[in-house]
């Protein structure tokens, strides 16, 4: 499959120019140089700036799309924290004649029994680990609304891979831009979620 990138319009870069030794043409060659043209077309054809103004708007279109990137990120991380937490929450059955919950807690091998004192006041405690290795059910209430996030963040992310891979100075920046101000505003919501 080729791709053709053709920056031919008022960015000084050359169309239809083979590429010497290498035997490569053009039409089967991507760009790989930043440049700073003003006019770089986004997403389509008719998203071409045609001034400094427009210029201007597109780049703060992409740090206000990757800014709400990052805000997308962190809400995902909240939610997938609430809905950690009401799992774990969650009221069970008990059903007859199978063990209560603290006959399973003192016959688990990862409690352990221990006294904390506080104020002069001893309590006789048992300490739980949680293991992580269950995978959690499918619910109706959570799992569509997790696919959707997941299939927002997958179509921001692309975009702004499409406007960084247009090789504009302005768009890249941009791009950095918006994820620098995301993170600054909500990025230690999304680092709860990465560790």
């Amino acid at each position: 499959m080729s791709i053709k990138m053709d920056m031919g319009m008022g960015s000084g870069m050359g169309s239809g120019s083979s590429s010497g030794s290498s035997g490569m043409t053009s039409s089967s060659s991507m760009m790989t140089v930043f440049f700073t043209a003003t006019n770089t077309p986004l997403y389509s054809q008719s998203w071409t700036p045609s001034s400094l103004g427009t210029y201007t708007g597109t780049c703060v279109f992409c740090v206000i799309l990757a800014t709400v990137f990052r805000l997308i990120l962190a809400f995902k991380a909240r939610v997938e924290s609430r809905w950690l937490d009401a799992e774990l929450r969650r009221r069970y059955v008990v059903v007859p004649g199978k063990p209560d919950m603290s006959q399973r807690i003192s016959e688990d091998p990862s409690s352990k029994r221990m006294t904390l004192s506080e104020n002069g006041v001893e309590e006789d405690v048992v300490v739980l680990t949680k293991r992580h290795d269950e995978v959690r059910p499918w619910r109706i209430s959570i799992d569509p609304l997790r696919a959707l996030l997941d299939t927002l963040v997958a179509g921001i992310g692309y975009l702004l891979m499409i406007a960084v891979m247009s090789m504009n100075v302005g768009y890249f920046l941009s791009v950095l831009g918006g994820t620098f101000l995301g993170s600054l505003l909500v990025g230690r919501y999304v680092s709860i979620m990465e560790h």
